[in-house]
């Protein structure tokens, strides 16, 4: 922290107060839209989902927050907190602090300081509780932050306010090129199976091969460590669940059905139509959660298949609202596809090719998140060290 930058507890230059208590039983009064934790976002507000509670006449001033007033989350996301900035004050629920500082100038100040104190892990240290944690009116009113003279916090504000507006537009643009990906791969996706030309064929999944699954498996029948995985359709290619011992896999093998290197496993249940390729390693799966087309790529290449399936509006079958996908469900799913094998392969070569790009441009916009995040750290640790400059700033945000 810059030496000459004096400390000051929360309580000696604000005045913090909790909201009313969310009693239906109790509250007496006219109704009113109030704000809970979940409303509040940093720096802003979610207001799409304000709840009503009633409030008397002589409560208005206790529990309403007015323009410049801090609102701060005391469970929740403890800690999370934005400014109100309407001219209409808004009440608010004993799930929030009001802070309202003696000088009005300090919020956005505190503000930023509360969020340089959560990225970097240290805001938790004033939490209370051993499960749930809290930001009490104890802890809050103990909370010091560094006040500077109101010229220099402003310059600082000012830098800040400027940085994070590049970085939020920087993140949009980067969240836009995204979206345009994924809309083009869509947009091609469904071209695919539903502009059919000469040649192509249209059947019910169940004419092309058989719906498959594994037999169930008992919990007592499996272990925390072993030979065979055990998977769930979420965790596949991924950590598994569980093991089963490699007679048992052995014995299952024998009597029932399992996929073959690149069959497609479909989620039946949960999110419903999620897929994924079998690499064909030895693995066992989550019985009637899991299912597939036996198929033998006569007709229909699996990888035509894989394609087909994200195509496919999952929520419903032959116009029926499904909760899961029962056999029977996948068996009377219609497909159309090329009869030529080539035609399916060239189909499924520029899918992939899609998919990879999308994947690329997900890769990038990951990583400028990641670097977004790291630009705001550093920023708010100069500017509480008193290292801020303008111009630093401004080529950070470029970079």
């Amino acid at each position: 922290m810059k030496n000459g930058w004096p400390r000051k507890k929360i309580s000696e230059i604000a005045k913090d107060s909790l909201g009313k208590m969310l009693d239906k039983t109790k509250n007496r009064g006219e109704p009113k839209p109030y704000l809970r934790n979940l409303n509040v976002r940093w720096f802003d507000f979610n207001l799409s989902d304000v709840l009503e509670m009633r409030f008397l006449p002589e409560e208005e001033a206790k529990f309403t927050a007015v323009k410049g007033d801090v609102l701060i989350c005391k469970g929740g996301c403890p800690g999370r907190a934005a400014i109100w900035q309407k001219d209409e004050p808004i009440h608010f629920q004993k799930a929030l602090h009001r802070v309202r500082f003696h000088e009005p100038e300090r919020s956005k100040w505190f503000l930023y300081y509360l969020l340089s104190k959560d990225l970097d892990g240290t805001l938790k240290n004033h939490f209370n509780g051993a499960g749930i944690q809290h930001f009490t009116g104890e802890s809050l009113a103990q909370f010091e932050m560094p006040v500077p003279p109101l010229a220099e916090q402003r310059r600082i504000v000012g830098i800040l306010d400027e940085a994070f507006e590049g970085i939020a537009t920087a993140k949009a643009h980067a969240e836009k090129n995204l979206q345009n990906a994924r809309a083009l791969f869509e947009s091609h996706l469904q071209s695919v199976f539903t502009q059919r030309g000469e040649g192509w064929v249209e059947t019910q999944l169940g004419d092309i091969g058989k719906v498959s699954m594994c037999k169930r498996v008992f919990k007592n029948e499996t272990t925390a460590a072993g030979e065979i995985p055990f998977y769930k359709i979420g965790t596949f290619g991924k950590e598994a669940d569980a093991f089963i011992p490699l007679r048992l896999y052995d014995e299952y093998k024998r009597k029932f059905s399992f996929p073959k290197k690149g069959d497609v496993l479909i989620s039946a249940a949960g999110t419903i139509g999620r897929c994924v390729r079998y690499d064909g390693e030895p693995a066992y799966f989550q019985d009637s959660n899991i299912v597939w087309i036996d198929n033998d790529e006569s007709q229909v290449l699996n990888e035509y298949l894989y394609h087909f399936y994200g195509a496919c509006d999952w929520n419903s079958t032959n116009g029926a609202t499904i909760s899961r996908l029962y056999n029977e469900n996948l068996r009377q799913v219609v497909i159309a596809f090329p009869k030529s094998l080539e035609a399916q392969s060239s189909h499924v070569r520029t899918l992939d090719a899609m998919v990879h790009e999308t994947q690329r441009l997900e890769s990038i916009y990951q990583r400028k998140l990641a670097a977004l995040d790291d630009l705001k750290k550093s920023l708010l640790h100069q500017a509480f060290s008193g290292e801020l400059t303008g111009s630093a700033v401004s080529q950070e945000v470029a970079g």
